[in-house]
């Protein structure tokens, strides 16, 4: 389990790299994009009262709500800090101990993130944007304690989706 920092005066090692963050990436959205959304929760709305599946429609509602609550609320500035010992990603700190793999997708301008695999069940995978960070001596310095996951070419489908339709 990774541990909740909430104390600065643990000591986590000596930080070897370190970068601010945010939370996420706020994405521009114009009027058409917003058009376009509505349009298709209006048909799946209509589509999930048409054919009696109400838990559907509640998901679509739901979904919405996430998407207006993200969307008024400004994202949390994160530190992260690669550390002797492991990781610190905002509050949580993972040691090296508790994750399992990395690997590192570059493509400027489109996509600079680290990954980084963890051992636990639940969740399983942590992307960590590398900003104007050089990749190559983070890279040196994670192989020391982790296992590059050299399969991984391409970022992974779910954030790819989320880059292409702007959620």
């Amino acid at each position: 389990m990774p541990q909740d920092i909430t104390k600065r005066d643990v000591n986590l090692g000596d930080v070897m790299f370190g970068w601010k963050i945010r939370e996420y990436e706020k994405t521009p959205r114009d009027r058409r994009w917003y058009m376009i959304m509505t349009a298709v929760t209006v048909l799946l709305l209509i589509f999930s009262v048409f054919t009696a599946n109400y838990l559907f429609a509640l998901i679509i509602v739901l979904f919405g709500i996430i998407l207006f609550m993200h969307e008024i609320q400004e994202p949390l500035e994160l530190d992260v800090a690669i550390t002797e010992t492991g990781v610190l990603v905002g509050k949580k700190f993972y040691r090296f101990s508790e994750l399992d793999q990395y690997w590192i997708i570059y493509d400027p301008p489109y996509v600079k993130n680290l990954y980084l695999i963890t051992k636990s069940v639940l969740k399983n995978r942590i992307s960590i944007p590398l900003l104007d960070n050089d990749p190559r001596p983070l890279r040196d310095y994670l192989e020391q304690f982790l296992e590059e996951n050299l399969d991984e070419e391409e970022e992974p489908l779910s954030d790819r989706l989320s880059r292409i339709f702007n959620l």
